[in-house]
């Protein structure tokens, strides 16, 4: 393990005006994603869809990584060149997703705990050959009338904690992802609650296990009300809470917080990283704030490619565009001109 260079890669992922693509959508997704374009999920299709976005000219002004599904990191493009040179050639990291999905937690009936240790050990060593820099690892917690449970909260921040570890043993910078699910009725307060008691058990798990936090990423929730909720909490309301919520639980050594979109909407993902950004410039928080968006940057590129290779100029542009906004709000600097 060489410290130096997982720091180096850390910190290279979250270089200013820039942030991360999530392409590492499992095969159930990506297919629920094509059906609602009416395209087949093949590989074929997802190869050429994949390709459409990694080959976006100029997107290394916006795009310093990219998480890949295990199908892609070993995939070649249509022209025979590897989906890794196809990034690395513009300076772009790739990087892999290597949980295998949340399943119910036993004895916490409506709680899950994310799966995917056995053999991680191996997976990882063979992952970092083909390529990848970094992993992610992606753990869900609920907001309910009784959840989450400490149980939830412990066994996922063992989880990401084992997973951390062997990363960084194989020279992987891990991202950890303990998302604070938007779903539900809550208001921000109770998100805001959940999201500080998780953060506080993962940064103590973390260092039990002796993560060399500087060579690692956060990929939280911002903390939101509900989908649901009654009443929705606005972009400053989202920023003062989110930043009280960070200040007191993710640890300055920490480079970087990539923040996921979520169940936002496109414009709303993208205006509340703004409002997060100005009130952390203005409060000098330690790390950098940036994002790691899948479906926040996808959406408008998904629906202009339908599957026609006719539109990849259109939906290259789509993608594009939804980029230079995302890297503006990661700036504090976007306007809204909708």
């Amino acid at each position: 393990m060489d410290i130096n260079q997982l720091i180096d890669t850390a910190k290279e992922l979250v270089t200013p005006s820039k942030g991360i693509l999530a392409a590492d959508e499992s095969s159930g997704t990506i297919k629920k994603r094509f059906d609602s374009i009416n395209v087949e999920s093949t590989e074929s299709t997802r190869r050429d869809y994949r390709e459409m976005l990694f080959r976006a000219p100029e997107s290394s002004n916006y795009i310093s990584g990219v998480i890949l599904y295990e199908e892609t990191l070993s995939q070649s493009s249509s022209d025979g060149t590897s989906m890794v040179d196809i990034l690395v050639n513009q300076g772009i990291i790739p990087g892999i997703k290597v949980d295998t999905g949340a399943k119910p937690l036993a004895g916490a009936p409506g709680e899950t705990v994310t799966e995917g240790l056995d053999g991680l050990r191996e997976r990882l060593q063979s992952y970092q050959n083909l390529g990848a820099r970094f992993a992610k690892w992606r753990a869900t917690i609920g907001i309910g009338k009784s959840t989450p449970s400490d149980y939830c909260i412990e066994v996922n921040a063992h989880a990401l904690a084992r997973y951390a570890s062997l990363c960084q043993e194989v020279g992987l910078v891990p991202i950890v992802e303990p998302e604070v699910l938007m779903d539900g009725t809550h208001t921000i307060y109770e998100c805001k609650e959940a999201t500080e008691r998780t953060l506080k058990k993962v940064y103590e798990t973390l260092k039990a296990h002796r993560v060399t936090l500087e060579g690692t990423l956060l990929k939280p929730n911002m903390v939101l009300s509900g989908k649901e909720a009654l009443e929705r909490a606005t972009p400053d309301e989202v920023a003062m809470h989110t930043i009280d919520c960070f200040m007191g639980c993710v640890p300055p050594e920490v480079p970087g917080i990539v923040f996921l979109s979520g169940g936002q909407g496109d414009l709303e993902s993208v205006i509340n990283l703004n409002a997060i950004n100005v009130l952390a410039q203005s409060k000098s928080a330690p790390w950098e704030l940036s994002y790691s968006y899948g479906r926040g940057l996808q959406a408008a590129p998904l629906k202009a490619w339908s599957g026609d290779p006719h539109n990849l100029l259109l939906a290259q542009k789509a993608y594009l565009k939804r980029c230079q906004e995302t890297s503006a709000a990661r700036q504090g600097k976007f306007e809204n001109t909708d």
